[in-house]
């Protein structure tokens, strides 16, 4: 079965790192068939989008939905990114209803550095803590995480950073001084990786690029980063489980300080 595949079952990684998955990686597929390719992963971590939980539904069904994922062992660690678009106290009052429906403890935002304020005011009542994730050079607001640092490091301790590495990787800055500097606020990783730097669009399995993923995972031991690790897949979305079975084989060689062949061959 996949399963077998470099995965621990639930048992957490060495190093204390948390492994998961960014559902927007299955995106094309429904919650259930979702929560089924997950747990062919073996990890229990999970940050959801919007297609899993849609925003749409009642307070009870998104009850019910959060019980599927539990129900199969799956803990939800994050939801989004959820897109803050409106500088008004009801639109961001919405999301963060949501996210307490869903008993989510972080999201995952994108949003304008004009909106953080407001959002902060709601992270203030509700205790929720939201994550701002960077999207490369398009992203006039956010593009790497040392802007969304500067943004969130004078605001309430619980305003934090998303580092998404493979649009980091795009803006060419130094990923791993970027997650160091983060440091206690950075509270979420979405990885992936790239075949060029230059383009978004040649993403693959990780470890078959050029995302300096041993030198990150160090580094995020080394901070003792209690966040979640989530492949965020966004190549081949007919059909992902095999690249994101091969991220995964790669994720536990490295973690475990082996070469990929000997990984493979045990």
């Amino acid at each position: 079965g996949a399963a077998a595949i470099g995965a621990p079952g639930a048992a957490p990684p060495p190093a204390g790192l948390r492994l998961g998955v960014a559902t927007y990686s299955l995106r094309k597929f429904d919650r259930g068939k979702s929560i089924a390719m997950i747990r062919q992963l073996g990890v229990t971590d999970v940050n959801v989008k919007e297609y899993h939980l849609p925003y749409r539904s009642s307070p009870a069904e998104l009850e019910a939905g959060r019980k599927e994922f539990e129900d199969a062992g799956l803990r939800i660690v994050a939801g989004g990114s959820v897109d803050f678009e409106k500088d008004d106290d009801a639109d961001v009052r919405r999301y963060f209803e949501y996210a307490r429906a869903c008993r989510m403890p972080l999201m995952v935002i994108a949003t304008s550095h004009a909106i953080l304020p407001r959002i902060e005011k709601f992270v203030r009542e509700y205790g929720i803590r939201i994550a701002v994730h960077n999207h490369g050079p398009e992203d006039k607001e956010f593009p790497s995480p040392d802007v969304a640092l500067k943004a969130v490091k004078a605001m309430d301790p619980r305003m934090g950073v998303c580092v998404d590495v493979g649009h980091t990787l795009r803006t060419g800055v130094d990923l791993v001084a970027s997650i160091r500097e983060c440091g206690a606020r950075l509270f979420d990783v979405h990885i992936k990786d790239l075949r060029s730097p230059a383009d978004r669009k040649s993403q693959c399995p990780v470890g078959d690029g050029v995302a300096p993923t041993g030198a990150i995972f160090r580094q995020l031991a080394n901070m003792k980063y209690g966040g979640a690790i989530s492949l965020e897949y966004e190549a081949e979305p007919e059909d992902p489980l095999p690249g994101m079975i091969k991220s995964f084989a790669y994720f536990y060689c490295v973690i475990n300080n082996k070469t990929v062949l000997k990984c493979f061959r045990g």
